[in-house]
């Protein structure tokens, strides 16, 4: 276990414009800066996380462009991924609704080693925008379509970012997990709690 390195592929996807290239840049660079371009295919992006004294995990974040879900590249792009975000605009209800078809997108090609379907947070983005989606929805779309959680974010104002990624990254590392995970092979250790007074899960 001495100085081991684990490498998580994270898919980040919804549709166009809901801030995925925002919250990778947040998260990577601590920067934001409202006139991104819109990504074509994927972009890729890789932040490093002393984890304990012995473990060092890799987070290889994959953006994948909005107009991508219904192409035949999304299979290629999902490959040994180990988890994903899938994002909404909550000012937008067409990219709420949308979570759910990238989730049915994911669920039919995406798998772990185990052979079962990889871990999937729903991030509801853009809450310093008038929010035209109720939690209530948000909370049946969570368990109807067998999301691990969701949480509020403003990728904007940097709220959650961190929080949801560390969320994650517990969820793979706990053994029960890791042991199913593609992340390459590795091992690692605890549960996560996932609310706190700002974030919600399903069923809470």
């Amino acid at each position: 276990m001495n100085g081991k390195e684990i490498l998580f592929k994270i898919l980040i996807v919804g549709d166009a414009e809901v801030g995925k290239t925002s919250l990778v840049r947040r998260y990577i660079n601590s920067s934001y800066d409202k006139n991104y371009k819109a990504t074509l295919g994927v972009d890729f992006a890789l932040k490093v996380i002393p984890w304990s004294e012995t473990q060092t995990v890799r987070l290889q974040l994959w953006d994948i462009a909005g107009q991508e879900r219904f192409t035949s590249m999304t299979r290629v792009y999902y490959r040994r991924a180990s988890a994903c975000l899938v994002m909404f605009d909550v000012a937008q209800p067409n990219s709420f609704y949308n979570a759910a078809k990238w989730k049915k997108d994911l669920d039919a090609k995406c798998f772990n080693a185990s052979g079962e379907n990889i871990p999937c947070v729903l991030v509801a983005n853009k809450i310093d925008l008038p929010m035209k989606v109720t939690k209530e929805e948000i909370n049946n779309m969570c368990k109807q379509h067998s999301f691990l959680g969701w949480t509020e974010m403003s990728v904007k104002e940097d709220k959650h970012v961190a929080e949801t990624m560390e969320f994650l990254v517990t969820e793979l590392m706990s053994p029960s997990t890791l042991m199913r995970t593609e992340s390459t092979g590795y091992v690692g250790p605890p549960e996560p709690p996932l609310v706190n007074s700002k974030r919600s899960c399903c069923g809470s």
